[in-house]
């Protein structure tokens, strides 16, 4: 039996997506016995340790307590559709199934509810972000989550939660949407320059199987609740970043720098900050 096995399962919504997938393998990895979430006909790309379940979660049919119980430890809720395409109409539409589900999972026994939430909700900001900043997003994504954060956590008092904000993801770039994965599609194209910004612009990146990382043991930790960065806390400017993708990979391309404008709602330089989930990651090697 694993190391966390014999506390319950852990339930991972969209556990076939971006994100999902290194989440699954790294509860895994911890010893968990993982229920893994996705959309029927979408399950193959889900790590083959774990029980794997095709469900329309969000379906007002959807029978919750098929799947969580009083034996369930935490809920990790990272089913989103259109996460990629920051003003869909579906990130409204879909914000009360979003709800529905999770206090469903409350109610049906789960004991942490671990939603993820993401930097959009913020809006425009200079300079790190805590639990504390304020919050104005600019995008039918930041207003979504946003909104579904404010909800879960009135609604959800006796429960923990913990909602983890992530920032800038990168890796597995086949499987992305990001300017490492189309830096890579211009190379598949055969282009040898790629017009960009100045490159100025400072951000957070976090590798997928990092950020994976940080979201498992965050689930399996009774008491670890709030709002919780899910970040390096270390910003770095886009222009460092990218120069370091073509560099990593051995790319035969280079950037035509100042071709498209900066935009005037990105910030100089955001991140989160990050102490409270670097610790806990480091306090949980040390145990190990």
């Amino acid at each position: 039996m694993g190391e966390f096995e014999d506390r319950g399962s852990v339930i991972v919504t969209g556990a076939a997506g971006y994100v999902g997938r290194h989440v699954v393998s790294a509860l895994l990895d911890l010893g968990c016995r993982v229920v893994a979430v996705g959309r029927p006909g979408n399950t193959g790309a889900i790590d083959p340790r774990a029980d794997v379940v095709g469900a329309d979660i969000l379906s007002p049919d959807f029978d919750v307590t098929s799947l969580v119980s009083s034996d369930t430890l935490a809920v990790v809720h990272l089913a989103w559709q259109d996460g990629f395409v920051h003003n869909a109409p579906s990130h409204m539409l879909h914000l009360s199934d979003h709800f529905r589900f999770l206090t469903a999972a409350a109610a049906a026994g789960a004991k942490r509810i671990v939603p993820l939430g993401t930097m959009h909700e913020i809006g425009y900001w200079e300079g790190g972000i805590t639990a504390e900043t304020p919050t104005s997003p600019r995008s039918m994504y930041g207003i979504a989550k946003d909104a579904l954060r404010r909800a879960v956590l009135l609604a959800l008092p006796e429960t923990e939660v913990a909602w983890l904000r992530c920032y800038y993801i990168y890796g597995d770039d086949r499987r992305n949407s990001s300017i490492f994965t189309r830096l890579l599609e211009a190379v598949d194209a055969g282009r040898t320059t790629m017009p960009f910004t100045t490159g100025v612009n400072q951000y957070d990146f976090i590798r997928v199987e990092e950020l994976g990382r940080q979201i498992a043991i965050a689930a399996i930790t009774p008491g670890f609740t709030g709002v919780i960065n899910c970040s390096t806390g270390k910003p770095v400017s886009l222009a460092d970043k990218v120069e370091g993708f073509i560099a990593e990979n051995h790319l035969p391309i280079t950037l035509e720098y100042g071709v498209f404008p900066d935009r005037p709602y990105d910030s100089p330089a955001v991140w989160g900050v990050a102490d409270e989930i670097l610790a806990l990651v480091a306090a949980h090697d040390r145990d190990r």
